[in-house]
């Protein structure tokens, strides 16, 4: 059967629709009116860093597992984070053309896209060989040149390319992981969500000299990075 001619183009149509959408309906809603990180979630496109599988959920305001079972996948934190969680995160870190980046936790390198269209350089951790080459692939078939994407687990292997301007963790843990302030060069910006369920917050850290201040200006609960500190479970 020979499909219409305009068939491609009612899919790009409709796609671009579905991301305006989330824009304007999921993500201004949440507080997210920086016009620069509006124009960079409507410039990368988040449908090409999701699995095929998942295609009908790119847009959607949940979590994409990124391995299966699902179960697992979130048990591990091998998620997409919902679309808004992103977006804000990017929005608290006031990233600068001249910044290098710090992600843990590339997932599917969709985050560090966004990170690299607004930064100059980001190095985006990752410790399951399977989503290391996914989200490579993910970025060079994006177009995205300045992205380095390595298999290290940024809870406990050495981070060689400090200082960095941004560090972000696309996950949650316990508490600001103290081993990655330091790494932050003067003026520089943390975030990540902090906390246990049902209470967890984002926590931006920013370096003032050797000061670091810290504001907790939302709530998200989103699955664990592995490997970092949790409080002991001993209970007297």
């Amino acid at each position: 059967m020979n499909l219409p001619l305009n068939t491609f183009a009612d899919v790009h149509d409709s796609t671009a629709q579905a991301r305006f959408n989330m824009i304007e309906q999921q993500i201004r809603p949440w507080n997210v009116l920086d016009e620069r990180v509006l124009d960079t979630l409507a410039r990368v496109r988040r449908e090409d860093f999701v699995p095929p599988a998942y295609h009908g959920m790119a847009f959607a305001d949940v979590e994409i597992p990124l391995s299966a079972p699902v179960e697992q996948a979130e048990r591990l934190g091998q998620v997409m984070l919902a679309p808004r969680v992103d977006a804000r995160m990017l929005q608290e870190l006031q990233l600068l053309p001249t910044d290098r980046v710090l992600e843990i936790g590339a997932g599917s390198g969709y985050m560090a896209a966004l990170l690299a269209h607004q930064a100059e350089h980001v190095v985006s951790f990752e410790m399951e060989p399977e989503l290391v080459e996914f989200a490579r692939e993910n970025l060079r078939s994006a177009g995205v040149r300045n992205v380095d994407v390595r298999q290290a687990d940024g809870a406990r292997d050495p981070i060689p390319d400090g200082p960095f301007d941004v560090i972000v963790l696309s996950g949650s843990v316990a508490e600001v992981p103290d081993r990655l302030l330091p790494l932050l060069r003067e003026g520089g910006r943390l975030g990540v969500i902090t906390g246990l369920e049902p209470m967890m917050r984002a926590t931006i850290v920013r370096r003032v000299g050797d000061r670091f201040e810290t504001s907790q200006p939302w709530d998200a609960i989103v699955p664990r990075l592995r490997n970092f500190p949790e409080p002991s479970a001993f209970r007297f």
